[in-house]
């Protein structure tokens, strides 16, 4: 995984690539995305930047989040609660448990899960070529804690 610098500089040819005009909100939006370690959405995104530059706009970051998801720089999430997430596309491959009562995203990774569904598309003549697994779930009373990010 990248450091943050190295993240931002990156998102940075990526704008510049889809000929965008690097500007400091720009610049402000890149560095929130490549600081997070959750699953902000545009809003989420837009009120952390606007923490720092009261004159962000809100389609500013729309637009950035799109330029960046063409890119294949961050993917987008659509979750059941119909609001799109995301999460930078330099991580390891992962699936991701959500808690449908608080919005929390865990991230998790199943050697077990991968082989088994390899195995189905194998016995149905077909190879993977991507995926995404998502729960959805209620935590337990008794559950022990785990990595979790904020969704």
């Amino acid at each position: 995984m990248k450091g943050i610098d190295q993240r931002v500089e990156a998102f940075e040819g990526q704008l510049r690539k889809a000929g965008l005009r690097m500007t400091q909100q720009r610049r402000l939006i890149l560095r929130v995305l490549a600081e997070a370690d959750d699953h902000p959405d545009a809003k989420g995104i837009f009120t952390r930047a606007f923490a720092h530059d009261p004159t962000l706009s809100l389609s500013t970051v729309y637009r950035t989040m799109k330029v960046l998801e063409t890119q294949g720089a961050i993917e987008r999430h659509a979750f059941e609660d119909g609001v799109s997430r995301y999460e930078h596309a330099d991580q390891a491959h992962h699936d991701h448990l959500i808690d449908i009562e608080t919005g929390t995203v865990v991230e998790f990774s199943s050697p077990e899960i991968e082989a088994l569904q390899a195995k189905i598309a194998a016995e149905l003549g077909y190879e993977i070529v991507r995926h995404r697994l998502e729960l959805y779930g209620k935590r337990l009373p008794t559950a022990g804690k785990r990595r979790k990010t904020q969704g």
